[in-house]
């Protein structure tokens, strides 16, 4: 435990420069003490590390020194072999560059993790798009890209779903997002409150030269989880109480997804005909009516009276359709 920690001091010292006793005890979530001991072992050690008192003061190394040891698991170092996504790496204009650092992360492992790693990208892939979706056309991600590393705001022509379907903005780019093999814009118009948008949906962009500060205290991924958090608070806002044969519980859960397989599970009671009977969320009716045809026979709903009068107006319709001979 104590030779993890002196490396994870180390290579503290190394990557951040000048730091205070207290500013590794809490990175490190020790005592200070026990920092003063750590740093008096690495100086026995003979790593030459460089005090200074005062305000601004603190520990680091004598210019110049670097560590080749990274202290990285065998886990540690397949992890990091996983984590690479060449796809959306050059789409970002990053493919050369992540290829690079993988050849010095390679040079720079111990030879007994040569092995794990190469084993890792052997055995395992990384392919995030779902299956029934075509990649997005993001003609203007590298732009974009550009302009939130660069925090300069853009000038975009947007396309979205409600009228009018084209709009202009100034928008200040906070961030980038990949979520389903799908790019997500963060970003503030004229200083408003952060909103998302579609990469794909861009039909214009002009970087232009003025630069932004991003929010004291924005942070990016915990910006992102609040707005998935509020999608799925959204998401489900109505119930549904339906009969499912045996195979439309399991045809259910497979279509319709994990929040109406959990429905099914804890609220569904068997019937004397073999059915279950359950209370599951809908979305919307629109959204309910097209889930609940595409379980055919294997689904009668009962409630609410709107969506099952929906459900018999098209089914009366199918038959009509259908039940004519073929011209």
């Amino acid at each position: 435990m104590r030779a993890s920690r002196l490396i994870s001091l180390l290579l503290l010292l190394q990557n951040r420069g000048r730091m205070t006793a207290d500013q590794l005890a809490d990175e490190l979530e020790v005592s200070v003490r026990t920092v003063y001991r750590d740093l008096e072992a690495l100086g026995a050690a003979g790593v030459p590390l460089y005090g200074e008192a005062g305000h601004g003061g603190g520990y680091r190394l004598l210019d110049g020194y670097r560590t080749r040891l990274t202290g990285l698991t065998a886990d540690e170092s397949q992890a990091l072999f996983l984590a690479g996504l060449p796809g959306p790496a050059a789409e970002l204009g990053l493919g050369e560059v992540l290829m690079t650092a993988q050849l010095k992360l390679w040079a720079a492992l111990p030879a007994e993790l040569h092995e794990r790693a190469r084993l890792v990208q052997e055995r395992f892939h990384l392919d995030a798009p779902g299956w029934y979706a075509q990649a997005d056309e993001t003609p203007h991600l590298a732009a974009v890209a550009a302009a939130v590393w660069d925090r300069r705001t853009v000038w975009v022509r947007y396309r979205r779903w409600k009228a009018p379907t084209e709009v202009e903005r100034r928008l200040q780019p906070y961030g980038l997002v990949l979520k389903a093999g799908r790019w997500y814009l963060v970003a503030a118009a004229d200083g408003a409150t952060a909103r998302t948008y579609r990469v794909d949906q861009i039909l214009e962009l002009r970087c232009l030269e003025e630069q932004f500060a991003t929010p004291e205290g924005f942070d990016l991924a915990a910006h992102w989880q609040d707005r998935l958090a509020d999608f799925h608070a959204r998401l489900h806002t109505a119930q549904a109480t339906v009969r499912l044969s045996p195979r439309g519980v399991a045809r259910g859960g497979e279509q319709l997804g994990q929040a109406f397989a959990r429905a099914v599970a804890e609220s569904g009671t068997a019937e004397a005909d073999g059915w279950t009977r359950a209370s599951v969320p809908i979305e919307s009716l629109d959204h309910a009516h097209g889930a609940f045809l595409g379980l055919g026979t294997d689904v009668e709903v009962l409630e609410p009276p709107a969506l099952r009068a929906r459900l018999a107006v098209t089914a009366r319709e199918l038959a009509d359709r259908y039940g004519a001979p073929a011209s």
